[in-house]
């Protein structure tokens, strides 16, 4: 745990309106919920902040009280970057180093205002003033939980803080599946119920809306384009830029997808490439010792978790799918 916190909700209460919550590119359930679950705490705190993100995200998380008060970066740079210049202090959440928030990243390091960075991913930059991270903890969610708990006033949380905090240990835990998942997680959520949070109702808005398009696309992923390679220890599935047409796919629509290859007997790493045009994105999970965070930075420029991680690559599909096939025999110690 790296926590060299100063501030105090006092200091915060002094900063009202000057305020600023940001997250990744193309942030997930655990960047909004975090985001948005700090919102509604100083919200509560009498202390007003906004949550400015790079870019949009996925339709189910627009559920999320609070939503209708993001600012997209990149639908309104001057207004956001005049936000940011006017900042006290900047919330750093669900990320590392400023590239994670492309151009955004250069108007917050210029910024005057003191920079928090809360996260749970490996090797952070040094771009903060002050950090509270722990590298492996389910969430960054459960870190503003605790952040809260540790340095400012329980008191001020409310069911809307709830469901924003429970969002996020759910998507990065794959609904406590995975081995990130501790004690301390589920006591979290405990809290969180006390608070009024209900779990199916928020599960049923995250997991069961889906558009009959998305399935049809997952469909055909698993029936078509999934491959078992390396004697059943790893699935490789891919979408081509018809593929993504087609089925007339969004922001978020294949969040998740990659998790289905380790749901097959044998398979330890699954991972999925998508094209995206001039950049080829890739997920890859695993379960057991396959360190998919060190797998993506030695060979698709990429990071993240031991058994959560993202690539890419500029090479084209077919070429990065024959990568795939090749540096993949470097790691079968781990498979």
């Amino acid at each position: 745990m790296q926590d060299t916190i100063q501030h105090n909700l006092e200091d915060l209460i002094q900063a009202s309106g000057r305020i600023i919550i940001t997250s990744h590119f193309k942030p997930d359930g655990d960047a909004m919920g975090s985001s948005l679950g700090l919102y509604h705490y100083l919200k509560s705190a009498g202390i007003e902040s906004k949550v400015i993100v790079p870019s949009d995200y996925a339709d189910f998380l627009h559920w999320m009280p609070g939503n209708n008060k993001v600012l997209i970066y990149e639908e309104d740079e001057i207004q956001c970057n005049i936000e940011i210049a006017h900042a006290d202090f900047i919330f750093c959440l669900d990320f590392n180093a400023l590239h994670r928030i492309n151009v955004m990243g250069e108007h917050v390091e210029a910024s005057s205002a003191r920079c928090i960075l809360i996260d749970h991913h490996q090797d952070p930059h040094d771009f903060d003033d002050e950090r509270f991270i722990e590298i492996g903890a389910s969430s960054t969610c459960e870190l503003i939980y605790r952040y809260i708990t540790t340095h400012l006033d329980q008191s001020y949380m409310n069911k809307h803080v709830g469901e924003c905090i429970y969002t996020g240990l759910i998507t990065d835990t794959g609904s406590f599946r995975f081995a990130s998942t501790s004690s301390s997680t589920l006591r979290i959520a405990a809290d969180l119920m006390d608070l009024g949070v209900v779990p199916d109702a928020i599960y049923q808005v995250l997991f069961d809306q889906n558009k009959l398009s998305r399935l049809q696309l997952l469909g055909h992923l698993l029936s078509t384009n999934l491959e078992i390679i390396e004697k059943g220890k790893v699935a490789l599935g891919y979408l081509t830029i018809d593929d993504i047409e087609r089925f007339d796919s969004i922001t978020g629509d294949t969040e998740g997808f990659v998790n289905y290859g380790l749901g097959i007997a044998g398979v330890k790493m699954s991972a999925l490439i998508i094209d995206r045009g001039p950049i080829v994105k890739m997920s890859f999970r695993s379960s057991g010792e396959f360190p998919c965070n060190i797998f993506s930075a030695e060979n698709f420029s990429g990071g993240g978790h031991k058994n959560a991680a993202g690539g890419i690559s500029h090479d084209g599909l077919d070429d990065t799918l024959k990568k795939f096939k090749e540096v993949i025999k470097n790691y079968r110690d781990y498979l």
